[in-house]
């Protein structure tokens, strides 16, 4: 196997330029999402971070399902070890990796449940199979076996042949917010990176370091 310290990219593929950004982060981010789906399907892949009541943090790769001027969206188990963590302390970061275009995004915020409604119409336009999913999971919960998870499948699908109602722990996240880095590679690991810091109604904007 080749040594992981041999391991290099020498980004070469584009730049980031103070004239290629917009006022506010939101069209640069969605213009960027826009070309990262024409490479990939999953083009909106994040890793989110939180962090517990004793200050340890953990990350997972989620999928973005929303995002508006008001801020980012995501769908998970309101009993998972990540919605716990969310209870404790509502400060998370989200990173998205697009190494087809060599480009980063982190996004750091607080977070608030979606309401009922919103939750209610995107649970309602998953797929079947997906709704079920949803129910028979207890998230980050310990399981005997796979067999657990198959067997309730089952039941759901005789209980749910048709429509399957949305569980009350299950629901939307709005993350709203106050940093957003942009992060183009560059040759020789001199990157471009801005960073978008809120202030009041507008966003002040600065060149980092590499």
């Amino acid at each position: 196997m080749k040594s992981i310290k041999d391991l290099r990219t020498d980004y070469l593929k584009s730049e980031l330029n103070v004239e290629d950004l917009a006022e506010e982060p939101v069209t640069l981010f969605k213009k960027w999402l826009s070309q990262a789906i024409s490479y990939s399907n999953d083009a909106n892949a994040f890793v989110l971070s939180t962090v517990n009541s004793y200050g340890f943090p953990s990350s997972r790769v989620l999928l973005l399902r929303d995002v508006t001027q008001k801020g980012f969206s995501f769908f998970t188990n309101y009993s998972s070890r990540k919605s716990q963590e969310i209870e404790v302390n509502p400060n998370v970061c989200m990173n998205f990796f697009w190494p087809e275009m060599e480009r980063q995004v982190r996004i750091n915020g607080s977070i608030n449940r979606l309401s009922e409604k919103e939750s209610d119409d995107y649970f309602n336009s998953r797929p079947y199979e997906s709704r079920i999913g949803a129910w028979s999971s207890p998230q980050s919960q310990v399981i005997k076996s796979r067999e657990v998870l198959e067997k309730k499948i089952k039941e759901l699908k005789k209980k749910y042949p048709n429509e399957v109602p949305r569980p009350e722990n299950w629901g939307g996240y709005l993350i709203i917010p106050n940093e957003i880095e942009f992060w183009q590679g560059r040759a020789s690991r001199l990157h471009d990176r801005f960073l978008y810091k809120k202030e009041v109604e507008s966003w002040m904007i600065n060149r980092l370091a590499p």
